[in-house]
């Protein structure tokens, strides 16, 4: 049964579990998460163990509809299905990778934030990562200007395998903002990687970055 296929997974980078639906906020949560990132399911009346509970009435899509429509921004796009197993009905929604990201959820103190699914969890997306899905919607791309501080990011990660954002400003001594422009910049032009891990987010050179061909002056 493709259901129980998909518990048995567990929850993993594509995949959570909800027992149940209280609050649209909190699953406005993880639909931007999803949308943000690779996409996603959730099996809504799935306990964390994996045991089947049910969704209690119909009133828990509609909560999914307001999650997506009214506590995400902008709105999230959805499908739904319907499993039935021991007269207990799950429902699963799925939610594609967006072309319009970021997208922001709204909390309980109604400000909004951008979420990334990073294995099984939701985490909060940095301004960096909100800057290159911003501007990798742009219809011309981004105009790189290499001055030394890009030059000193390029020369330190020749010797260093990554580097946070406050690291950079810091050894670069340029504002934080100045740093988020170029490591955002260098993410979209495909010069640099994120690295997500467990407790920050930092950034490497691109596994195809070839530095001598890119510094190289075009011919005449």
């Amino acid at each position: 049964m493709k259901l129980m296929k998909m518990i048995l997974e567990g929850e993993h980078q594509k995949q959570d579990f909800k027992y149940c639906i209280s609050d649209s906020r909190k699953i406005a949560k993880s639909l931007v998460a999803f949308a943000n990132t690779d996409g996603g399911r959730l099996l809504i009346g799935v306990k964390d163990n994996g045991n089947i509970a049910g969704i209690r009435s119909d009133e828990e899509y509609y909560m999914i509809e307001s999650a997506a429509k009214i506590f995400s921004k902008p709105e999230i796009e959805f499908s739904s299905r319907q499993h039935l197993v021991d007269n207990k009905v799950v429902l699963e929604i799925i939610v594609e990778s967006s072309p319009n990201k970021p997208h922001f959820a709204k909390d309980d103190e109604n400000k909004w934030w951008a979420y990334y699914r990073h294995h099984d969890e939701n985490k909060l997306a940095n301004k960096v990562m909100i800057e290159v899905w911003r501007k990798q919607k742009r219809p011309k791309g981004v105009f790189i200007n290499y001055s030394k501080d890009e030059k000193f990011l390029l020369d330190y990660l020749s010797r260093q395998a990554s580097i946070t954002q406050s690291a950079y400003a810091r050894k670069a001594g340029i504002t934080y903002r100045a740093a988020e422009a170029i490591l955002s910049d260098f993410i979209v032009v495909g010069i640099l990687k994120i690295v997500l891990g467990e407790k920050q987010i930092s950034y490497a050179l691109a596994d195809d970055f070839d530095r001598e061909s890119w510094e190289q002056p075009p011919s005449n």
